[in-house]
């Protein structure tokens, strides 16, 4: 077997670290109920420790941009935010109080925050170089890690660990893989186009943006409150992850075919459907809480969402004078409301019900349906 190029080599070893980064978001998504039973927090104190995981990952984001030129270009950005993250996953086990989890929280956001930004930034390169679409691979490494970590923690839970101790375990695992990663990244780009996270691009590009912000805050409250929601319900402690390992499970399936599908149907048609199917997913959730119905909604969310990410990173390309600052600027947007979505469910789960929180995000999912339905899809480049 001939030994491989180093383009596909960056290629594996950047896969491998959204894998890592996933396996990581699984086992947060997995360890938050048994965190909120652990330190006795009602829905109002979770939603500010995941609020402060929110605010560290967005004020991290301004500055991944700036870090490249600094260390020596985006894939080194890249390996060492990596690093950080996983070494950040240890910290909520030092942590004697909801003020500690807070801190250890924030710290965790600004890596996550740092590593999002760089990885898809030096992703978004090494596509370039490769000649043809493949960010979708990238994302379904992803999803299979998201799927591994809430597998690892349902396991952990089930052999009696406790929620901090298997955050430490998690990150013990991520630190071995991006320390492998690092060995074929390769340098990336110094130019800080390559990683900027922000860029705002032309005209025509704020309901792109709007559309990317409602999508990816429905994703990242089903990746914190699934479980919760599950427990609230009757579900066992080590049942907790099921939501979200069918989140993932159909996730990654879509993201496999993802490339056939957007070639069959277009960019934005997708995105409308998926949206659409985001919805259903949400409602069946809302109206038959019970522990299938509730895993089943979560499968069809993950379904529906699987090819958002891709689809709307191309058509932002598309749409803005480089495909980088397109790809940037939704990205900030995007995870803008990634973070933003699991504080979103624990303000109206205070408020009210945790169940009148799903059947808003509901809402929110059916309104960007009807924005990407509304525009029409940007020639392709």
């Amino acid at each position: 077997m001939p030994p491989l190029s180093p383009l596909a080599r960056s290629r594996a070893a950047t896969s491998l670290v959204f894998f890592a980064n996933g396996l990581g978001i699984g086992g947060w998504s997995s360890a938050i109920a048994p965190l909120k039973l652990a330190f006795g927090l009602t829905d109002l104190r979770l939603s500010l420790i995941l609020l402060a995981f929110a605010i560290g990952a967005v004020s991290s984001m301004p500055i991944s941009g700036a870090l490249a030129p600094r260390w020596g270009g985006g894939g080194r950005v890249t390996g060492r935010a990596g690093l950080a993250y996983a070494l950040a996953m240890g910290l909520p086990w030092l942590a004697a109080g909801p003020g500690g989890l807070a801190l250890a929280a924030f710290a965790m956001g600004v890596s996550n925050g740092v590593m999002d930004v760089s990885m898809n930034a030096h992703a978004s390169v090494v596509e370039r170089l490769w000649g043809r679409p493949i960010m979708s691979s990238f994302h379904a490494a992803f999803s299979v890690g998201g799927f591994a970590g809430a597998g690892v923690a349902a396991g952990l839970l089930g052999l009696g660990l406790g929620a901090t101790s298997l955050l430490a375990g998690i990150g013990a695992l991520a630190l071995a893989l991006v320390a492998l990663a690092r060995l074929w990244l390769g340098e990336g780009e110094r130019a800080p186009g390559a990683s900027a996270p922000l860029g705002w691009p032309e005209r025509g590009f704020v309901g792109l943006a709007a559309i990317a912000f409602l999508c990816f805050l429905v994703e990242g409250a089903i990746v914190d409150w699934s479980g919760v929601y599950l427990v609230s319900r009757g579900a066992p402690l080590a049942s907790a992850s099921a939501g979200f390992a069918a989140f993932s499970v159909t996730m990654v399936t879509g993201r496999l075919l993802g490339d056939r599908i957007v070639a069959r149907w277009g960019r934005l048609p997708v995105v409308a459907a998926g949206a659409g199917l985001t919805a259903l997913g949400l409602a069946l959730s809302v109206a038959a809480p019970v522990f299938p119905a509730i895993v089943l909604g979560c499968a069809l969310v993950g379904a529906g969402l699987a090819n958002v990410v891709p689809a709307l990173f191309s058509e932002s390309a598309a749409l803005a004078s480089t495909p980088q600052r397109g790809i940037a600027a939704a990205a900030s947007a995007g995870y803008t409301g990634m973070l933003m979505g699991p504080p979103f469910v624990g303000a109206v789960a205070s408020a009210a019900s945790l169940r009148l929180s799903l059947a808003s995000l509901a809402l929110i999912a059916l309104l960007a349906a009807a924005l990407a339905l509304g525009r029409r899809t940007a020639p392709a480049r």
